[in-house]
């Protein structure tokens, strides 16, 4: 299910290529397909062609961890950056959150009949998933508010709570939610409140409330709903690991995660820069090229310093995690979790600047692209929280 050639070298070349003759060229066309139809979560049939496309040229599944005999992290990033200069693409390549990372849950801590029923289309892309967490009467910034219940009855759990934000969930392609709820309330350690289930979508008492906007974009076809489970019932077998695991799953499945973020982040903020450097040269303002004044030559100097310090924070991130694994490496997965959508955010607001008005509009990746940035600073985990957990790491650490 892997890729074709193990050189990461050549795989840039080759996913460089891939953008240019069929990523880059088709953008117009997929939001044309997107928006050309009464439900925006429909699949896109372009996506289907695309993905077609990339698996014939070996671009498949790039995001697969070294242990089961993919890239590693240092080489998955400038191939995540790649992809994450267009927003939808990393679909294409099966490389999409929350995919990628329900997919390592399953691999990690799915049953072989649990992986054969859901890994398999995972990998091959026929189908979608999603992972519910958070929630919309608790602070779901810890995650041990969460509310949601799942207990035990005969040989069924039934599943009672609400969700939020839920990233795939009214897309037509996902069949699958990976649900976080707490089986055992009462325990008097937090941590092993929590149990993690698989719920297939098309279970009763899943209800898909509403698609959600963020900044006024629905993020169509994939989305975050609001999702309703009342009164679930599925079989025991459906429990991930066993009951109390949940906190020990979610650790373990976020690390990768939000590096990945920051990885397509920095390449959302490369080509927002790249688009300001054209712009400086195309118009003229009081009988100069943007290009010379010096407010904007000095936007872009700083923006590209920015970037070029996330890009190695980055890096250095993802090669300590190759060293040591994410849970050792926590400390740089929170300072590049910290630092990286906050840098794309600034960065693509100055390039918007440059562009006037036309740079909020959708004619440009830009508008989409600072959304996305600004919501990363909640996604796994808000800034706040690494900073309190990183601010604890280091003071124990130096004293």
């Amino acid at each position: 299910m892997s890729h074709s050639s193990p050189d990461p070298q050549i795989l840039q070349d080759l996913l460089q290529r891939f953008m240019d003759e069929h990523i880059y060229p088709n953008e117009t066309e997929y939001h044309r397909q997107l928006n050309d139809r009464a439900d925006r979560f429909l699949t896109v049939p372009l996506m289907e062609e695309l993905k077609a496309k990339a698996q014939a040229a070996g671009l498949w599944n790039l995001w697969m961890p070294r242990d089961h005999g993919g890239l590693s992290n240092a080489d998955y990033a400038p191939l995540a950056e790649i992809m994450g200069r267009v927003l939808w693409a990393p679909e294409v390549f099966n490389c999409n959150a929350p995919d990628t990372g329900n997919m390592e849950v399953f691999m990690k801590y799915a049953t072989p009949a649990q992986q054969e029923r859901w890994l398999t289309p995972l990998l091959s892309g026929e189908i979608r998933s999603s992972y519910a967490m958070t929630e919309p009467d608790v602070a779901s910034s810890d995650a041990t508010n969460v509310q949601t219940r799942i207990e035990r009855d005969g040989d069924d759990y039934v599943i009672n709570g609400k969700k939020w934000f839920i990233t795939n969930a009214p897309y037509e392609r996902t069949k699958i939610l990976i649900v976080m709820g707490k089986s055992d309330p009462l325990n008097s350690n937090r941590h092993l409140q929590q149990s993690q289930i698989l719920v297939p979508k098309d279970t009763p008492g899943v209800k898909i409330v509403r698609a959600l906007t963020t900044l006024g974009y629905d993020d169509a076809p994939l989305g975050h709903a609001e999702v309703h489970f009342e009164n679930v019932r599925v079989p025991k077998e459906n429990i991930l690991l066993g009951e109390g695991r949940g906190f020990e799953i979610a650790q373990g499945r976020l690390g990768p995660g939000r590096i990945h973020h920051c990885m397509r982040l920095i390449g959302c903020a490369q080509r927002a820069l790249e688009y300001a450097c054209r712009r400086a040269v195309s118009r003229e303002t009081f009988g100069k090229k943007l290009s010379e004044h010096q407010s904007v030559l000095e936007d872009i100097a700083q923006s590209f310093s920015e970037i070029e310090q996330a890009r190695l924070l980055t890096l250095k991130t993802a090669r300590r995690m190759d060293e040591v694994g994410a849970k050792d490496a926590r400390d740089l997965i929170a300072a590049a979790k910290i630092t990286v959508p906050l840098m794309a955010q600034t960065v693509i607001d100055r390039c918007m600047q440059i562009h006037g008005a036309g740079g909020l509009t959708a004619d440009y990746p830009m508008a989409e692209a600072y959304n996305y940035a600004r919501w990363c600073r909640q996604a796994d985990g808000p800034d706040q929280v690494h900073m309190m957990s990183l601010g604890k790491q280091l003071i124990r650490r130096y004293t």
